[in-house]
């Protein structure tokens, strides 16, 4: 494995900015493996079990519980996410392992006698619960995929729970903020808070004894161990506590799904992707389709052309998302339609360069025949060439903060996904159309893009990001750097972003991503920005044309890329 420090600077002609940034993180380079996530010690067990000879999908089991245990606030087993995986072989698959609405849940259940939205019903407390997949998911993609044993897997979290771990300033932060939450919403019980009743602070060790028990029934029993037995029994015990609905028929009656993956074509690349209930694979398609005639590489990352026509594609794709995307068991989501070329070569012909259009002025696309920040990511990649991405999530940063008393985890707050109103926007400011309202057993429409990227039947890139609506553009925004500006992983991950989503008007920027003199020149067009600190915390591993790895590990976060010796 070979660590690179570097300083790289751009000179962008185009906007008159000298944009220059030393990346906080090394670039991570490795023959071997790569394991990038968003906490160290989960890529550190990762690595582990590649160097033990698991698979891509091994390591990333192990990485997945490690998650619940040191990354509480999106690391979970009380959630739900999806797979995208390919095989050394070039075959490729997609696993849904999605939450699900509770049997008796309805259409208009967060809505008042008057048919408004109650605030905060549908993302925090026991109604924002959705049924959890994510144990379900591990699960079945070990017996797909799996090469060593479920217990050598499932150890090392159980390990780190009972053991404890030492608290990143980032965590440590997380933890405090929640405090007056978990309190609120846990009036039995006192997980994450620190038992000295003072703040959290860097290096604090965090030990889960009760988290560490239930991991151990997971390990000793799969599945089992988690919808059935002492654990299912602690979860229906904290819905009666609170009047929640999620009964153990629900939970005996979850089950992951594979799906057809989303692949497209872009140059000599191919894009392949989450299909609905996520609405990532179908719209990450009709993105990089949507630029792909222009000159990008030649107009460069920070060109005022470059800038535009990047959200006015963002902004159309976004339409479209809110009114077809849903649970695809449920209703008819026209896929072939969406991501055929020439419906997205002409839904971004009436951008005009001089001008932005306004949101108003932008509708959902028509068909003949036809009438959803806190999420955590990791990509794999193992000696073989098996490639894994996997974005995992709780939906709101410590989901519902509800904990299962006795099982010490928390539960998701992913209703919020739904449509609770056709119209009305959800957490992130999404709106939503009937294909995603509220029915029992549906799964909410998610912006989870999982993305694995092949260049002439080779691997080229493994990617995928946390960050709620922003999760798309992120993904589409550090494809296009690596991809067309020629940056290294490292670069590309770390470059600044921005976000349009159709509504709000505005479009969020991170600092230094736009000059002031080029905001000023963009806005006389019509455009609208608002700053954000941050936007997304990338995940990614390209390969080189010599077959070594290249892991980008965003520095917003705790982020980790680790290779294999």
């Amino acid at each position: 494995m070979k660590l690179k420090l570097f300083l790289f600077v751009y000179v962008l002609i185009s906007s008159n900015l000298l944009y220059s940034q030393s990346t906080i993180k090394s670039l991570v380079e490795s023959k071997k493996g790569m394991v990038v996530s968003t906490h160290p010690l989960a890529s550190e067990i990762g690595r582990s079990i590649l160097q033990k000879g698991g698979n891509a999908i091994d390591a990333a089991i192990a990485v997945n519980f490690a998650l619940a245990v040191c990354h509480p606030s999106a690391g979970n087993i009380g959630g739900g996410g999806f797979m995208v995986f390919r095989n050394a072989k070039g075959k490729v698959f997609a696993l849904d392992f999605r939450e699900k609405a509770p049997l008796a849940s309805s259409k208009d259940m967060y809505l008042d006698a008057s048919g408004n939205v109650i605030p905060e019903k549908s993302f925090v407390g026991i109604f924002s619960v959705g049924v959890p997949g994510t144990v379900a998911g591990m699960d079945e993609m070990h017996r797909k995929f799996g090469s060593l044993p479920w217990k050598v897997l499932i150890q090392p979290a159980v390990d780190l729970a009972r053991n404890g771990h030492l608290l990143t300033f980032r965590e440590a932060n997380g933890l405090n903020a929640n405090k007056s939450d978990f309190i609120k919403e846990n009036k039995d019980h006192s997980y994450l808070i620190n038992p000295n009743n003072i703040d959290w602070r860097k290096d604090d060790l965090l030990i889960q004894e009760d988290l560490a028990n239930t991991l151990e029934r997971i390990l000793t029993h799969k599945s089992k161990g988690f919808y059935q037995g002492k654990t299912a029994e602690l979860i229906i015990n904290e819905m009666r506590r609170h009047h929640g609905i999620i009964t153990q028929k629900d939970l005996s009656s979850y089950q992951a799904v594979w799906r057809k993956p989303i692949v497209q074509s872009y140059k000599n690349l191919q894009i392949i992707g989450m299909p609905p209930p996520s609405s990532g694979g179908i719209a990450l398609a009709q993105l990089m389709g949507m630029v792909e005639k222009y000159p990008l590489s030649t107009w460069g990352a920070a060109s005022d052309s470059t800038v535009q026509l990047m959200i006015e594609a963002e902004r159309r794709v976004f339409a479209d998302r809110a009114k077809w995307l849903g649970d695809p068991d449920f209703v008819q989501v026209p896929i072939k339609s969406l991501v055929d070329s020439a419906y997205i070569q002409n839904r971004i012909s009436s951008m005009d360069f001089v001008k932005a259009t306004p949101s108003s002025a932008i509708s959902a696309g028509q068909f003949a025949g036809y009438e959803s920040p806190e999420t955590t990511h990791y990509s794999i990649v193992d000696a073989a060439g098996n490639a894994v991405s996997i974005t995992t999530t709780l939906n709101n940063s410590y989901g519902s903060k509800v904990f299962v008393g006795g099982a010490g985890f928390l539960l998701n707050d992913e209703m919020d996904d739904f449509s609770a109103k056709a119209g009305a926007p959800n957490l992130y400011g999404l709106v939503g159309s009937k294909a995603n309202e509220i029915q029992p057993n549906k799964r909410m429409l998610s912006s989870m893009t999982p993305t694995i990227i092949t260049e002439n039947g080779q691997l080229k890139m493994v990617v995928g990001t946390p960050g709620g609506s922003t999760i798309i553009t992120s993904v589409f925004q550090v494809v296009l750097n690596a991809l067309e500006f020629g940056m290294n992983m490292q670069q590309a991950v770390e470059y600044p972003r921005f976000h349009q989503q159709w509504k709000p008007e505005h479009t969020r920027i991170e600092p230094n991503r736009l000059s002031l003199t080029q905001m000023e020149r963009l806005k006389k067009k019509g455009y609208e920005f608002t700053n954000s600190a941050s936007i997304g915390l990338v995940e990614a591993i390209l390969v080189l044309p010599s077959g070594h790895l290249q892991g980008g590990a965003d520095s917003r976060g705790d982020d980790t890329a680790l290779g294999l010796d």
